[in-house]
């Protein structure tokens, strides 16, 4: 079995409504993510994907995210902003991107010291 991992990070604005916490209020975040695949196959190049190709997916992903207030974005509406629902997020952006390929996780830290992964 393979892994491989690509990382990229973005900074935005976002606030939890009805967090009793500081969080409440709007504030920023530079969260770093990391994408984690995972397979048993080479191909015929012998990898399991091309870095290049998924690193542009992954950034393509994180520039629609970056420099926002996610509160505002329409895929967070109805939905806290919370690092678990960003990294869910992600991870279904990506797997739509990289098919057939599969995601065994995504990871995103909101701080250096907290970080939620996420994986179906």
């Amino acid at each position: 079995m393979y892994e491989l991992s690509i990382k990229g990070d973005f900074a935005a604005a976002h606030f939890i409504e009805g967090h009793e916490g500081k969080c409440r209020n709007l504030h920023g975040h530079t969260w770093k993510v990391e994408v984690t695949l995972e397979s048993d196959q080479l191909n015929r190049s012998g990898i399991v994907a091309d870095f290049a190709v998924l690193k542009k997916n992954l950034r393509h992903i994180l520039e629609e995210i970056d420099h926002v207030c996610l509160n505002d974005l329409p895929c967070f509406k109805g939905t806290a902003p919370t690092t678990e629902n960003i990294a869910k997020y992600i991870h279904g952006k990506f797997k739509q991107s990289i098919a057939p390929l599969g995601i065994k996780h995504v990871r995103v830290w909101e701080s250096d010291t907290a970080s939620v992964t996420y994986y179906e």
